[in-house]
């Protein structure tokens, strides 16, 4: 996969991170977002320089499809003064939050918050960096594990992710002319610090979620970032319009 370029939105922490890093280690050159922690950010690109690789970090926040314009303008420079390109090759949309609510006290504001960053978001951030994706290249979208099954308190967010996953359907339909691959990946309970660190921080719903995976834990950041570099070598080019679920076997 060596100069092969990604772009990952939500690369500073967590899962963006993590896929990052791994593809750093299989040569492959990124264009990480942040939305405000930009030390974190240039951590990463430092950790990608040292594994042999060109990083850049772009601050975006995904929530203000406004901004997406500017930013498709900016990811065209950093192309051709880092690379001397005007494509890249992979789109992993990365970058979201959550809000654990019952269904009754989940508030429009909320409800919008999630909607601006995982659906809308990722439909008009993708239109946008289409023209700046090689034909042939690959586009993942972030589901979870939250869009098969329910865990109450996130039907928001398990509603968005089903969204995602439709999408993905259609993306992949509707690009297969230009040979771009378009598939959902669906990490299960993943200890990062996503929602405030919630799974990592909470013993009890770690256990509980470690009783319901065939493999006996939650999910760590190298679980998924490694699932993704494998996802996107040559050997996988052939999965298209898939959701595949990273999650250790739970609630099989």
């Amino acid at each position: 996969m060596s100069e092969k370029i990604v772009v990952i939105t939500g690369g500073s922490r967590g899962l963006g991170r993590s896929m990052a890093l791994q593809l750093a280690r299989r040569g492959v050159h990124s264009l990480i977002t942040y939305q405000s922690n930009r030390a974190e950010a240039d951590k990463v690109v430092e950790l990608a320089h040292k594994a042999g690789v060109r990083s850049v970090a772009l601050q975006l926040d995904v929530g203000r499809s406004s901004t997406f314009e500017d930013f498709a303008r900016d990811v065209q420079k950093v192309l051709h003064d880092t690379w001397k390109r005007d494509r890249f090759d992979f789109l992993i949309n990365n970058a979201g939050h959550g809000v654990r609510k019952p269904f009754a006290e989940t508030t429009e504001a909320e409800f919008d918050g999630l909607c601006n960053v995982h659906l809308k978001g990722t439909y008009f951030l993708t239109q946008k960096l289409l023209p700046l994706i090689a034909d042939g290249g690959r586009i993942l979208n972030l589901s979870s594990g939250l869009a098969r099954f329910s865990r109450p308190g996130n039907s928001a967010y398990g509603a968005m992710k089903g969204g995602i996953e439709v999408l993905t359907r259609y993306l992949a339909a509707e690009l297969g002319p230009r040979r771009i691959t378009v598939n959902t990946i669906a990490p299960g309970a993943t200890a990062t610090d996503f929602a405030g660190g919630f799974i990592r921080e909470n013993k009890d719903y770690r256990q509980m979620v470690a009783s319901r995976t065939a493999l006996g834990r939650v999910g760590e950041p190298d679980d998924i970032g490694g699932a993704v570099a494998v996802l996107l070598s040559d050997e996988t080019a052939w999965i298209n319009g898939q959701r595949i679920e990273i999650a250790g076997g739970i609630d099989l």
